[in-house]
C-alpha cells in the first residue's frame, strides 16, 4: 500500500503540476492587477490650459470623453478620462506641468508653470474617490490599495525654475517629484536634444551640474527625456541618485533625437535608473506605428539595459498620433498582454510588474533615500554665473501645435532601426524551463522521504 501511494504522488507531482507550470493561460494585464501602473508622462494639463483656460468647474472627467465636442475626436491630442483610464487600468499618473519654452514667453513662463501645478492639485482635488494626491514612493502603492489613482506631478522643462535654485525648492514645496531638465530648446545651463542634430552648444554646464545635485539633496527625480545626448551622460555621472527618463523610447530601434542610445542605456543600468516608453508615433516608427513596433522599444530597453529598468511613460495628451493599438489610456492591457504572448518566458508576471510600477517605484524610493542622507546639507545659494547667461535660451522653430505638446518634435530624416524582435532572457527572467526542474527536484526529494519511512 505504501509503494502504491509513493507512485500515485510522483505521478500527480511530475505530471499533473507540471503541465501548468508555464501558465501562459494568465494573461499579462493580470500584473496590473499586482502593482499599480505607473505611466511617466501625461499632458492632459495643458490640454486643460489650452481648451478650457484651467477653468475646470464644468470639466467632466469622470465621463467618457471619447465623443466628447471639446476633448474628444475633434482634439487630436486627447486620449484621456477616468472612464478609459479604469478600464485602462491606470495606478498611478505623473500628470505634467507644461510650458512652453519659447524665449518670446519668458515673462509669463514662471507664472504659467505655477498655474499649470495648481490645475493639477486642483484636478485631483475634485475627484476624490478616483484620485490621490501623492508625493512619496509609499504613497503610491497606498493609493492603489484604497482602489484610487495616484497622481503625481512633473515639470516639464528647467525653463520653468528661470535658471533659479529657490524656484526648484518651492516647486518641490508645491508637490514636484520629478523635473525634465530641458524641453525642446537649449538653456543656458543645458542643451535640449535637438543638439544631437547638429551640434552641442554646452552640454552640462558647472552650475547645471549643481542644479542635479540639489535636485538629488531636495529628493527630486531627475528626468533626462528631452535633453541631448551629452547631458544625458554628464547628468548621469554627476547625480547622486538614479535617474529617470519619464518619456523616451530606444535610439536603435528607432533613430530619433528624443530616443535613448544604447550607450546611455547601459549607463542607466550602472545607475539603476528607468526608461519609460513614449508612445508618440513620430519616436516609435515610421509609415503606420502599431502596438507591435512599442514592443520593439520595450524589449530592445529591456536587452540593453535589462528589465529593472524600462518602464512606460505613454505622453498621451501631450502628442498628436499614437500607435495603433494603443489609442488611448484605456489600451495598457492589450500591451502587457501581448508582450507576455509574445515571449512568456522573458515577460512573466513578475517582469510586468517591473516594468508596469515596480521600476519607478524603486527609483523614487532610492532617490528618497538619497534625500535622507543628504539631510545635513545645506540648500545650495549659488547663483547662474554671467557666462552661462550669455549662452541664452534658443527658439529650436518647433513649436507648431500639433505633434509633441504642442509639436515640437518634428519626426525627422532618419531610417528606423530593425528592432531586436524578442529580446534574451534578462536579469530577473524565470522561464518555464527553470519552474519544471524546481517541480521535478521537489519531486526527488518527497520521494526520498517516502522511502525513508
Amino acid at each position: 500500500m505504501l509503494k502504491q501511494t509513493f507512485f500515485f504522488v510522483i505521478f500527480l507531482l511530475l505530471f499533473s503540476d507540471s503541465s501548468q507550470a508555464p501558465r501562459d493561460d494568465i494573461p499579462g494585464s493580470r500584473a496590473l492587477d499586482n502593482f499599480p501602473l505607473i505611466d511617466g508622462h501625461n499632458d492632459l494639463p495643458f490640454n486643460l490650459y489650452t481648451i478650457l483656460q484651467n477653468k475646470i468647474y464644468n470639466f467632466s472627467f469622470d465621463a467618457d470623453l471619447s465623443e466628447d465636442p471639446l476633448f474628444g475626436s475633434n482634439c487630436s491630442s486627447c486620449f484621456t478620462d477616468l472612464v478609459r483610464a479604469r478600464q485602462g487600468k491606470l495606478g498611478a499618473q505623473f500628470w505634467v506641468a507644461y510650458v512652453s519654452c519659447n524665449p518670446v514667453n519668458y515673462n509669463t513662463t514662471v507664472s504659467r508653470s505655477v498655474e499649470q501645478v495648481d490645475v493639477i492639485r486642483r484636478l485631483i482635488a475634485k475627484y476624490p474617490n478616483d484620485l490621490e494626491f501623492v508625493t512619496t514612493a509609499d504613497g503610491i502603492v497606498d493609493a492603489f490599495k484604497e482602489g484610487k489613482i495616484a497622481s503625481m506631478i512633473g515639470l516639464e522643462g528647467g525653463h520653468s525654475i528661470d535658471s533659479k535654485m529657490s524656484l526648484l525648492r518651492q516647486y518641490y514645496d508645491m508637490g514636484v517629484r520629478y523635473m525634465t531638465l530641458t524641453h525642446s530648446c537649449n538653456l543656458p545651463w543645458a542643451d535640449a536634444s535637438p543638439v544631437d542634430d547638429t551640434a552641442p552648444v554646452v552640454n552640462l554646464t558647472e552650475f547645471g551640474k549643481k542644479i542635479v545635485l540639489e535636485m538629488n539633496r531636495l529628493g527630486m527625480m531627475v528626468d533626462l527625456s528631452h535633453v541631448s545626448h551629452g547631458v544625458m551622460v554628464e547628468a548621469i555621472e554627476t547625480s547622486k541618485a538614479p535617474v529617470i527618463f519619464s518619456h523616451s523610447s530606444a535610439y536603435s530601434v528607432y533613430a530619433h533625437h528624443r530616443n535613448v542610445q544604447d550607450d546611455v542605456l547601459e549607463k542607466v543600468r550602472e545607475n539603476d535608473g528607468v526608461v519609460m516608453v513614449n508612445f508618440y508615433s513620430a519616436f516609435i516608427g515610421q509609415g503606420n506605428v502599431t502596438i507591435d513596433d512599442v514592443v520593439k522599444h520595450i524589449n530592445h530597453i529591456a536587452n540593453v539595459s535589462g528589465v529593472n529598468h524600462v518602464g512606460i511613460g505613454s505622453d498621451y495628451d501631450g502628442v498628436s498620433s499614437v500607435p495603433k493599438g494603443l489609442e488611448d489610456v484605456s489600451k495598457y492591457p492589450d500591451l502587457f498582454d501581448l508582450l507576455k504572448s509574445s515571449n512568456p518566458d522573458v515577460w512573466t508576471i513578475e517582469n510586468l510588474e517591473k516594468l508596469a510600477g515596480r521600476n519607478l517605484h524603486r527609483v523614487f524610493k532610492a532617490v528618497e533615500a538619497v534625500r535622507d542622507q543628504l539631510r545635513a546639507e545645506l540648500p545650495d545659494e549659488n547663483i547662474i554665473p554671467p557666462e552661462d547667461l550669455e549662452n541664452g535660451e534658443e527658439d529650436p522653430g518647433e513649436e507648431d501645435p500639433g505633434e509633441e505638446n504642442p509639436g515640437e518634435e518634428n519626426p525627422g530624416e532618419e531610417n528606423p532601426g530593425e528592432g531586436d524582435g524578442d529580446p534574451q532572457p534578462p536579469e530577473g527572467g524565470s522561464g518555464g524551463a527553470v519552474r519544471v526542474f524546481a517541480h521535478v527536484l521537489s519531486a526527488v526529494v518527497l520521494a526520498a522521504v517516502i522511502i525513508s519511512l
